[in-house]
């Protein structure tokens, strides 16, 4: 089964174009990981599990950053888990919909597909709170190699600062910023590429590294202590998961280009830079990156520094965008704003509720921790229980969708998922330092996710448990005969066999049918994008009232009247004075008939009281829609 489908929103495959998105790609997708340099290895010196700065200890860690880069990120991303894509999109969600999509709801393998995804989505936006608030300070903080007048409030204050205009430019949309952000991104990596290349010149036996004797050879000289340095050491690898996430927004090829022609050799070269520079000078270890630049330089280093992070910000941020989206099409959150940045790239959007979260999020974490060397407890953990859920369903599409060889794919599986657990554990032993805010937050929007589809579930069934058979109502209507006033009346249910309560109320109260009668319920696929062709789905009821099924992809928004003047429905023409659409505005009230906890009841009821308008998420004329209110009990 070929997982890429050539589609309209893929973009054409030629020089120019692939150029523009590898340039977009590189300003959005790589500021993570493009720039733990400033802090991965010094923490491996300097935190609370700190390695003497010997030449043995020296070599091995930079050899163990070396082939983590070289088999987690360069082998298993890129090669793998990125052909792991739902028709162009990427990240867990999309992972989790290609794999359930022709399978029974409630077999184990698919609950535990969909339990396994919901987590990883959970720890990524834990994720994406901590990783812009110590990229951001981490790079202020190398204006304390000049001057100490700026600890310790200031330094915070400024990171802040910058965080703020950060999100405030998030409705420019991706492909703006990484249009902007991009050029930026690719002279930070020159450059710390040529720092890196001075500083080996002065120290070239750090180049031993390369060897992976070293990096054994520490692991297992160092054992328990080389096991919690692993947990340090793995911030050179955040960002890899926030990459699968971003493929919808440039697609596999761009990222690909940029991370094996630009990013890695840069991020190589500035480790082993790093190393040299202790090999040469083990007591500067303070603030390592800037030590390898020349004093003349600090002050624009640690400009484009500051530049180049909150850059680093904008992988997670607009991964966190793309997995709201999808979460909302998928039902595991309540609806949300999303506005699109691109006419070129659907994949492209802006989400304003999940940006202030994230804001809020991230300057509290800022203010709580106040330095980077703090925050690297914190760090690290969600990311790493994602890289090992992502191997899991990797491993699965391996054997179900392209159907290699079981021992081809437990072999191989295995391999990573070792490294995986190797560097969750060497996490976990940080959460009492400060790792259980990530796991905190991701509790808490795993909670939301699973409240919510547990509630609209509950919904669902007691609508259609209540709900009138559409041929009852048929009959009483030829019975009765009520008058018919011209025009087309659009009811949205969410129940695609009864008759919505919208209707009976309606018809109750007014005593009166439009001329057409439209039953429309929307119905998200487990595909990106529905094509044209597929939309929708049409069924004759009688007495001019018709049930339409449209269908979208859970990467695609409703517009239900642009969906409806494509149908050719006989005479019937969907202009726009002339449909009425109905919807139901729900009250919710607690009972105690459902198995669901008390607590999250209320929750639900915030979370449904909440929601985006209706009208605004159907893309429906506000001047043209008529909410009757329902009371329902949950």
């Amino acid at each position: 089964m070929n997982l890429t489908l050539n589609n309209n929103h893929a973009p054409r495959k030629n020089g120019p174009r692939i150029a523009a998105l590898t340039l977009g790609a590189l300003g959005i997708v790589f500021g993570d990981i493009g720039t733990s340099p400033l802090y991965a290895l010094r923490e491996c010196f300097l935190g609370p599990h700190a390695m003497k700065t010997s030449a043995y200890n020296v070599i091995g860690i930079v050899s163990m950053i070396f082939w983590s880069l070289v088999l987690i990120i360069s082998i298993k991303y890129m090669l793998f888990v990125l052909r792991a894509d739902n028709r162009g999109e990427g990240g867990i969600l999309a992972l989790m919909t290609l794999l359930t999509r022709d399978r029974k709801s409630e077999s184990k393998l698919q609950m535990t597909i969909v339990g396994l995804a919901l987590l990883g989505a959970a720890m990524l936006f834990g994720d994406g709170m901590i990783t812009p608030a110590i990229s951001v300070l981490s790079a202020v903080e190398g204006l304390n190699v000049a001057t100490t007048v700026l600890k310790p409030w200031v330094v915070p204050i400024i990171s802040i600062v910058i965080l703020l205009a950060l999100f405030f430019f998030q409705h420019r949309g991706t492909a703006r910023i990484g249009y902007i952000f991009g050029p930026i991104l690719l002279v930070w990596f020159i450059i710390i590429g040529l720092l890196g290349i001075i500083a080996i010149s002065e120290a070239p036996e750090i180049l031993a590294a390369v060897n992976p004797f070293h990096a054994v050879d520490f692991f297992f000289g160092n054992k328990i202590h080389a096991f919690a340095v692993m947990g340090i050491m793995f911030l050179a690898l955040t960002g890899g998961e926030a990459l699968y996430a971003d493929m919808g927004h440039f697609g596999k090829s761009p990222i690909r280009i940029s991370w094996f022609c630009l990013v890695l050799p840069s991020l190589l070269l500035n480790y082993f830079g790093q190393g040299a520079h202790l090999l040469k000078y083990p007591s500067e270890i303070k603030n390592l990156f800037y030590q390898l630049a020349p004093s003349w330089a600090l002050y624009p280093m640690v400009a484009l520094a500051t530049i180049a992070t909150a850059i680093a910000s904008q992988a997670v941020i607009s991964g966190a965008f793309s997995l709201s989206r999808q979460a909302v099409q998928l039902g595991f959150l309540p609806r949300l704003a999303v506005r699109h940045t691109s006419d070129e790239k659907i994949g492209q959007v802006y989400v304003p509720t999940v940006n202030w979260v994230l804001l809020v999020g991230t300057i509290s974490i800022i203010l709580g921790f106040r330095e980077s060397g703090n925050l690297a407890a914190a760090y690290g953990i969600a990311n790493s229980a994602t890289m090992s859920i992502t191997t899991i369903l990797t491993a699965i599409a391996a054997l179900m969708i392209w159907k290699i060889k079981p021992p081809v794919v437990i072999l191989v599986s295995s391999f990573f998922f070792l490294l995986d657990m190797l560097f969750f554990g060497s996490n976990a032993v940080k959460i009492m330092s400060g790792g259980w805010v990530t796991l905190i937050i991701a509790l808490v929007v795993l909670i939301v996710m699973i409240t919510w589809q547990h509630g609209r579930a509950i919904l669902r069934k007691n609508f259609e448990d209540a709900s009138l058979d559409i041929h009852m109502f048929v009959n009483d209507i030829k019975e009765r005969k009520p008058p018919r006033v011209p025009g087309i009346a659009v009811f949205l249910t969410g129940n695609a066999s009864g008759t919505p309560r919208t209707l009976l109320h309606n018809y109750k109260h007014n005593k009166i049918l439009h001329e057409y009668i439209i039953l429309l319920s929307i119905q998200t696929e487990e595909i990106p994008y529905v094509p044209a062709s597929e939309r929708s789905e049409i069924n004759e009821i009688g007495l001019g009232m018709y049930r339409i099924k449209l269908k979208y992809g859970f990467s695609e928004d409703p517009d239900i009247p642009e969906a409806l003047m494509n149908i050719e429905l006989g005479n019937i023409r969907f202009e726009p004075m002339k449909t009425t659409y109905f919807l139901g505005r729900e009250t919710l009230l607690i009972s105690g008939k459902s198995k669901m906890m008390r607590w999250r009841k209320k929750l639900f009821a915030f979370l449904s009281h909440n929601a985006f308008d209706a009208t605004g998420f159907f893309r429906l004329p506000p001047n043209r829609v008529i909410e009757l209110g329902l009371q329902v009990e949950l």
